[in-house]
């Protein structure tokens, strides 16, 4: 048996992204992760797929453990010898119960540590534009919890320090509350005019944000139907919103978008998309796997001599040509001589990490173009390392040029694996638009759906009010032949061009970004 560990760690707000380095450490290492409700479901990902998943998540009336029994749950692993990572939303000592679980360690004897996190009550007014301390307006803050009873005779909560002796309030889980707590605090001479902001779900995608004062926020709350989990904020800083807001006025905001492309490639659109408010969901429905047999790029890799040019259509080709020339035992130096040709600026960029220069480039990033730009290739030999899906046409136009074409398979396109339930979201109305990076996206996000339950005719009708959007033409076609309305084909066939589209079609009108607002 191992020594066992409990790390108490703090999984940040909700944005993946504000999670420490020591907190992914503790993830990376875990033999169980016990988690809560507030942590962000893609964390689990750090951990190794062995690892035990334990969710211990509570919400107003639904706890699927009691603390004694979640207390009694980390005192056993430890003592089993467990690597555990108990993951609490924010910070695990800023009303997370974190004391008591480690006071429970403590005392049972089991090793045990804390990793803090980022908590909401921090980030979700940064991410609203709310700054908690300013030099002109605030040098003092309060973090207060918004659960207890403010009229109770046993509270714990000195309204009259907290109303007239803190610049700004910031009150965790508060909604149920919130007229006592208005009530409370002018009640104690805060001024009934003191700004008040509500932020639900801070720095996820789905971030809401109410504003108004002590005498209007209850009302606001009601009336936009803002429900938990939320922060409270309360005092002049609120005044900033309107100067400082950043995160929530992007031109994608509250669109949820589909990223279609392999697990490995998505985070490029998914952090551009994340960047302008949007809410990417991945769905890899494609993976790449080594060819069934490497004969053939294995004999075009020994006699890489006999060829006048390589040309690489995407990224994934240069990477499983370079996999293989490593593997045989060869490196840069066997391409000495040879023109390489990329289509793409990815791909070129991605030929260039190898410290090898790109001869030839088309102005658009399809076959027809590499075709019509090339120049004379007659009596040259070409290889193509490519896809097992690739299209004929490319092999076709060169060799109707005269040249002599190896179009070897350097790498398979498979079906992608995900658990997100993409037919369930569109049944439910829940996706805004859906992008496709090649015809292998398409053609598989239509099996996937298929093998989801739906039939065939039926995936058409479900798209009719979503947004789909392709990186060029022939992706453009492959979905037009599916039956697809095709809303977005972008002009440049890249990301960016891509990503450019989807901002002009789909950009949130100022007006429906703003917040719900009470005087």
């Amino acid at each position: 048996m191992g020594i066992g560990l409990v790390s108490l760690v703090g999984a940040g707000p909700g944005d993946p992204g504000l999670i420490t380095v020591r907190a992914m450490e503790r993830l990376k290492a875990c033999d169980v992760v016990v988690y809560d409700y507030l942590a962000n479901p893609s964390l689990l990902e750090y951990c190794p797929p062995s690892a035990e998943r334990i969710y211990v998540g509570k919400q107003a009336g639904a706890h699927t453990l009691s603390q004694d029994e979640l207390n009694a749950l980390l005192v056993r692993l430890g003592q089993e010898g467990k690597r555990v990572a108990r993951l609490k939303g924010g910070d695990p000592y800023i009303f997370g119960r974190g004391g008591e679980e480690a006071e429970l360690l403590q005392a049972a004897g089991v090793r045990w540590e804390v990793v803090p996190g980022i908590s909401s009550g921090v980030a979700a007014p940064a991410y609203a534009g709310i700054p908690i301390t300013h030099r002109d307006y605030a040098s003092s803050v309060a973090f207060v919890t918004g659960h207890e009873d403010p009229t109770r005779d046993a509270g714990r909560i000195n309204w009259a320090g907290l109303a007239t002796g803190v610049d700004t309030l910031v009150f965790y889980m508060g909604i149920g509350n919130l007229p006592l707590i208005s009530e409370q605090l002018i009640a104690h001479g805060r001024s009934g005019d003191t700004p008040v902001a509500v932020i639900r779900w801070g720095t996820h995608p789905q971030q809401a944000t109410v504003t108004g004062t002590l005498l209007t926020i209850a009302d606001a709350v009601h009336e936009a139907q803002l429900k938990p989990p939320a922060i409270t904020i309360v005092g002049e800083v609120v005044k900033l919103r309107d100067t400082l807001r950043w995160f929530d006025n992007g031109p994608l905001w509250g669109k949820r978008i589909i990223v279609t492309r392999a697990r490995e490639q998505a985070s490029e659109l998914s952090t551009r998309l994340r960047e302008l408010g949007a809410d990417p969901i991945e769905y890899p429905v494609i993976a790449f796997a080594q060819p069934e047999s490497c004969d053939p790029l294995d004999d075009a890799i020994t006699n890489l001599h006999r060829y006048d040019w390589i040309i690489f259509t995407s990224m994934n080709g240069v990477h499983f040509f370079m996999a293989r020339l490593q593997a045989l035992g060869q490196n840069i130096s066997a391409l000495a001589g040879i023109k390489i040709g990329a289509i793409g600026p990815a791909t070129a960029a991605e030929v260039e990490s190898y410290q090898l220069a790109t001869t030839f480039m088309p102005t658009a990033f399809v076959a027809e173009a590499v075709i019509a730009q090339i120049g004379d290739v007659q009596g040259q030999r070409i290889l193509l390392p490519r896809a097992d899906l690739a299209r004929e046409a490319l092999v076709d136009g060169l060799q109707a040029k005269g040249a002599h074409v190896d179009n070897v398979v350097a790498y398979r396109t498979v079906l992608g694996d995900s658990a997100v339930d993409v037919a369930g979201l569109l049944r439910d109305h829940a996706i805004d638009a859906i992008t496709f990076t090649s015809s292998s996206t398409v053609k598989n996000f239509w099996t996937k759906l298929e093998q989801a339950g739906l039939a065939a005719a039926d995936i058409p009708r479900l798209l009719q009010n979503v947004t789909v959007a392709a990186i060029g033409p022939i992706t453009a076609g492959t979905a037009r032949e599916l039956g697809l309305r095709v809303a977005i084909e972008a002009e440049q066939y890249t990301i960016d061009g891509l990503v450019h589209a989807l901002v002009e079609q789909l950009q949130t009108p100022s007006e429906l970004q703003k917040e719900y607002t009470r005087q």
